[in-house]
């Protein structure tokens, strides 16, 4: 038998939703504690100068095993 992590990050994936991915732990044998959000940034050059601007967000779940 594999033992598994206590703790196990799960990301949102591109073409899931967030409840697909909640249904993905649980069958997993995890519990959500915790939801993360992190900004994904991206250069865009305007006017010769480099600037960074806001394009998306990744969602990470940290699970916690049951």
């Amino acid at each position: 038998m594999i033992k598994k992590p206590k703790k196990q990050k799960f990301f949102v994936e591109e073409n899931e939703t967030i409840n697909d991915c909640l249904k993905r732990i649980e069958e997993e044998g995890y519990i959500p504690v915790r939801r993360i959000e992190e900004p994904i940034f991206k250069e865009v050059i305007e006017n010769g100068k480099i600037e960074v601007v806001p394009y998306g967000r990744k969602i990470v779940f940290e699970g916690k095993l049951v």
